[in-house]
């Protein structure tokens, strides 16, 4: 049944903006909250302890996505989350400068992601009144995809805004080069009165030299080991940071899970399925030195960074990355290791910038910057959004029976015909995904002799990050455009086996472990568009249950039983391989798809739902 005004929606001049829209304060809230944080000198232990509670809105959110149902329409829902999105963000901005801003900027966090959330809810429910079946269908796609550009936005772009302003709030910024050589082997910690700076240099940075050339040729780890406590020994010694002692965890006495479930269970795969252990690696990458200290008393605390300024992502600041000058040590020389990737072999190069600056300030004119781009999103959303007839409240009663309506919500989506194979469906048609994904990059990083596949660090990234993102956009246009002209039940089948065929490239990967760069990428191109193409699938199977009186709602639940989904497996997909191994691990992968296959023989889906009408 096509949506009164459906014709009027102009949907590619609102669908990207929503969509943009809905990604972008959930990579502030979940990525960009922890690089920030890392920024200002909040500890590793506080950020990751913290910015984890900023997660549950997410999780939770079908527990109120009825109200979204019962009051007003979704097309106000959008706009009013988007306009105090746009004021959240401001706020953060505010705290920032602030003594105590580690705390005002979690509580404002706290409630933009619950905006967020409630924003997600009115979004993907508003997207099923604006649009009709085809258009649903077509456009899920585009959606993606926009929603795949916010995280690329917000990951890389906002990022190197704030770092581009972090640079230029401070002392004038320095470079220096690391080179990886044949044939030399120059690893040494010199004692501080041996170390020379040009004394005439008149940057507030001062290096002892400007370029660091470092061997190929690995280093026993007892040696690397030995150079990075001699290191941070000597930084901490003169106060460039202060190191975190680490308590002493207690080995409690086993409960009643691990005594008689978990580890008999491990005894029994251990025995039977655990690979040939092999003898670690006894190497590592090759180090490099440098040295650094300001010209001049700073006057202040003064944090300076070292951060990868361009070339090879295989070369990394293993000690010094984040150091702290002051009027006691500002003359004294601050140690700086990099590394080389042990796996690298070839002659490259990495330019390396030391920098400084007011970084509350940086980030809060990125955020304000975010918050202007939020409001002006809300204003053209109030223009283009369209007024489909079928967006109005739920509630039956008015609102003297609000808790009446809130429980008959979930009560018809649990009462919903094969209530059981549609629940089913959610949790396991990505079952074996959601174990693979956890374990694919380490996988492809770790060495070949524990059974992965040894790609360097800036490998990776190319893999990953250009041609796995490139064929992963491919397969979700594909998909909807090739759902939409065949309709969901007919292709049905092409979709299960597109998403979960391509896991079998990963056991090529594991027994064969080729060193050809062009089929390893082969391979990871084909998984990724595979699964970009048969999330289609699940992502119109949900639109399709969650038609009816409360769409918005019954949508919101189904991407709560989504996420468990993903979330049970691969909290056990880690423990599992490493006892197991990668070969044993990606064939219970396979395995791990026949539930999906399984299930779809019981769906009941209208033949019409979602097909091209003429």
């Amino acid at each position: 049944m096509t949506e009164t005004h459906a014709t009027k929606s102009r949907p590619w001049a609102w669908i990207p903006t929503l969509y943009f829209a809905q990604g972008i304060p959930y990579v502030v809230v979940m990525t960009i909250s922890v690089i920030m944080y890392k920024r200002l000198g909040i500890s590793n232990a506080d950020i990751a302890l913290y910015t984890s509670w900023l997660y549950l809105p997410w999780v939770i959110k079908p527990l109120w996505s009825p109200l979204v149902d019962l009051f007003k329409t979704k097309r106000l829902w959008i706009l009013v989350m988007q306009a105090l999105i746009g004021a959240g963000l401001a706020c953060v901005g505010l705290t920032l400068p602030l003594p105590d801003f580690f705390r005002y900027s979690l509580i404002v966090l706290w409630l933009l992601a619950f905006a967020s959330a409630t924003h997600d809810i009115a979004a993907d429910g508003f997207y099923m009144l604006g649009l009709n079946q085809k258009e649903q269908t077509m456009f899920v796609g585009i959606r993606s995809t926009f929603y795949r550009i916010a995280m690329i936005t917000g990951q890389g772009l906002l990022v190197i805004f704030a770092g581009y302003l972090e640079s230029h709030t401070g002392f004038t910024p320095v470079n220096f080069e690391v080179t990886s050589v044949k044939g030399i082997n120059n690893t040494y910690l010199l004692p501080e009165g041996a170390i020379s700076f040009n004394s005439g240099s008149q940057r507030e940075f001062v290096l002892a030299s400007e370029s660091v050339k470092v061997g190929l040729s690995k280093l026993p780890a007892a040696t690397v080991d030995s150079l990075k406590t001699a290191a941070v020994l000597q930084n901490t010694g003169n106060g460039f940071y202060q190191s975190e002692a680490q308590a002493l965890k207690q080995k409690s006495e086993p409960g009643w899970f691990d005594s008689y479930i978990k580890l008999p269970l491990e005894g029994f795969l251990k025995s039977n399925f655990a690979p040939e252990k092999k003898a670690p690696s006894k190497t590592a990458g090759n180090i490099g030195v440098m040295y650094l200290k300001l010209s001049k008393d700073p006057g202040k605390e003064t944090v300076v960074t070292v951060q990868k300024e361009s070339g090879d992502a295989s070369i990394q600041v293993l000690e010094g990355q984040r150091l702290v000058f002051n009027s006691n040590n500002w003359d004294k020389p601050a140690v700086i290791l990099v590394q080389l990737d042990q796996k690298l072999t070839y002659s490259t190069a990495t330019t390396f910038q030391v920098r400084s600056g007011n970084i509350p300030l940086a980030w809060s004119i990125t955020f304000f910057l975010l918050s202007a781009l939020f409001i002006g999103i809300s204003l053209y959303h109030k223009f283009v959004l369209p007024k489909p007839a079928s967006d109005k409240s739920s509630l039956t009663e008015g609102y003297k029976n609000i808790l009446g309506e809130f429980f008959r919500t979930f009560a018809l989506f649990f009462k919903k015909e094969r209530i059981g194979v549609i629940l089913t469906f959610l949790l396991m048609y990505r079952f074996a995904e959601a174990q693979l994904v956890k374990l694919a990059t380490p996988f492809l990083l770790d060495a070949r002799e524990i059974g992965g596949l040894g790609l360097t660090t800036g490998e990776l990234g190319f893999v990953y990050g250009t041609v796995g993102v490139i064929a992963l956009t491919l397969g979700g246009i594909l998909g909807g455009l090739f759902a939409s002209k065949y309709g969901l039940k007919k292709v049905i089948w092409i979709f299960v086996l597109a998403i979960h065929l391509p896991d079998l490239n990963f056991v090529y990967l594991a027994y064969a472990q080729p060193d050809n760069f062009l089929i390893i990428n082969s391979m990871i191109a084909l998984e990724q568009f595979g699964y970009g193409f048969g999330f289609t699938a699940y992502m119109l199977f949900m639109i399709y249950v969650s038609q009816g009186e409360f769409k918005t709602a019954h949508y919101a639940i189904c991407t709560g039983f989504m996420a468990l989904g993903m979330m049970l497996p691969g909290m056990f997909s880690g423990w599992l391989q490493e006892i197991i191994g990668y070969q044993h691990f990606f064939v219970w992968v396979i395995l791990s798809t026949i539930p999906g296959f399984l299930i779809v023989l019981f769906l009941k889906i209208d033949p019409e739902f979602g097909k091209k009408t003429e």
